[in-house]
């Protein structure tokens, strides 16, 4: 304890020192530590909670176009597994096709931008990265066609008002080629899920290379985020509530809409450190004028 000295210059014991005001941090040191944080809570985000996917093709479409980035949440299914109808971002296995060729070899800067952008969840997809719309569960039995020329799961046919383009019926089944809309009876294996694209007539999916392991999907699409012209949520179509009504496998289990609450709270720390920043800035600029 330090001692002082009171008014009359006698030795006070018990009292203490006034504390110095701590001194602040120049703003030209904050501010790079401010983005140093900011940088890896943006890592941390799209490593574990969300991550921003760029859509490279138009086997989406029209619920997806080409250029859309869509906001991908990576903790649902850690609770449960993906339900029929979800839109989901999955590595595709070694049947898949790559999705993203024909692209010449990036130099130095755009390999280093593209890198950066990885990590924090804005670059291209990978040629094995793949978006689709989940069609069938374990245990469902999914085909085509009924005599509308409709999808049925679990004999119930799907009214897919979602499906601007389909496939021709006229065209027989392929094994290697996705362009016939008709394809034989798939009972879905445990583990795994069926997923077709919404815009079917050049979708490369599982009615020709097979269905996708439930460990392979990364999330769930859940938002469209960019452009601002396009902001939408990426609901389950109702026709998919009839399909639930004769079930062929577990529902999932787990909360619902949870999960996707639950990543808000880091974004609610980078709004904290923005908003310490700004005050940063503003009283350096203050310090700046006086």
């Amino acid at each position: 304890m330090v001692q002082s000295v009171d008014e009359d210059g006698a030795v006070d014991p018990w009292r203490r020192r006034p504390r110095r005001p701590r001194r602040q941090m120049p703003l030209w040191q904050e501010l790079p530590l401010l983005l140093i944080v900011a940088f890896c809570l943006a890592v941390l985000i799209r490593t574990f909670l969300l991550q921003a996917f760029f859509i490279p093709s138009g086997s989406m479409e029209d619920t997806l176009l080409v250029g859309d980035r869509v906001l991908v949440n990576k903790v649902v299914y850690d609770v449960r597994d993906p339900a029929r109808g979800e839109v989901v971002v999955f590595r595709g296995t070694d049947r898949w096709a790559p999705q993203v060729d024909g692209v010449p070899e990036p130099g130095f800067l755009a390999k280093l931008g593209q890198t950066l952008g990885d990590l924090v969840g804005v670059s291209r997809p990978g040629e094995k990265d793949f978006i689709k719309r989940v069609i069938g569960v374990p245990g469902d039995r999914v085909a085509c066609c009924d005599a509308q020329g409709r999808v049925t799961v679990n004999g119930v046919a799907l009214d897919e008002s979602y499906v601007l383009r389909d496939s021709p019926l006229d065209l027989p089944p392929n094994a290697r080629e996705c362009r016939s809309r008709r394809f034989d009876e798939v009972v879905v294996p445990p583990g795994q899920i069926f997923v077709l694209g919404d815009h079917r007539m050049v979708s490369q999916d599982a009615r020709c290379q097979g269905p996708v392991p439930i460990e392979n999907v990364v999330g769930r699409a859940f938002l469209v985020v960019w452009p601002s012209s396009r902001w939408s949520s990426l609901p389950v179509p109702e026709t998919f509530a009839e399909v639930d009504g004769v079930v062929a496998a577990p529902a999932p289990t787990g909360p619902g809409p949870v999960p996707q609450v639950v990543p808000l709270a880091p974004l609610v720390g980078a709004g904290w450190l923005v908003a310490r920043s700004g005050r940063s800035i503003r009283a350096g600029r203050r310090r700046l004028h006086s």
